[in-house]
Formats: structure tokens, sequence, C-alpha cells
């Protein structure tokens, strides 16, 4: 029986999805920053810099650089879908 992996390698990224894994990193960060910054409210010690509180902001721009991910994809697939001239073809 012949192995069935194929000889040349398939790219099974889509449009966007490379802004969307980007997005979730930079979302991830902002996320920790915020656990960061928040925790002295609740330790009753001093709050972080200015700095602090911007790098937590980061949460916002990796939620935007997802979604821009995904309205990437979805229109790549409406184009495919029409048959237009902008279509990948993947090899299989």
């Amino acid at each position: 029986m012949r192995s069935e992996t194929p000889a040349a390698p398939v790219n099974d990224s889509a449009p966007g999805d490379g802004l969307v894994k980007a997005g979730v990193v930079v979302f991830a960060i902002g996320a920790l920053a915020t656990l960061v910054t928040v925790a002295p409210l609740f330790l009753g010690t001093d709050p972080f810099p200015t700095v602090a509180y911007c790098v937590s902001m980061l949460m916002g721009v990796g939620f935007a650089l997802a979604g821009a991910g995904v309205l990437r994809s979805i229109a790549a697939q409406r184009r495919q879908a029409r048959g237009g001239p902008a279509a990948p073809v993947q090899a299989r």
C-alpha cells in the first residue's frame, strides 16, 4: 500500500490565517498585561506605571487583527465561490 501523504506539501492555509494567528498572540499578550495591571488593585500595592496600562490595550489590537483576518478569509471564500479571477487553486 502506498503512503497517502502527498509528495509535494499542500498549502492548507487560507488567506487571513496569519492575521488570525498574530491576533491571538497579541490578544494573549494584552490579556496577560491586563491581569498584571489589575492585580495591584486587589493586592493593595502601588499601581504600575502608565506604560503597563498601554500594553494592556494590545488586547483590543489583537482582537481587531483577528477580526481582520476572519474578514479577509470570508472575502477570499466568497471570491472562490463566485469563481472570481483571484480564486486561489490548491493542488491536492
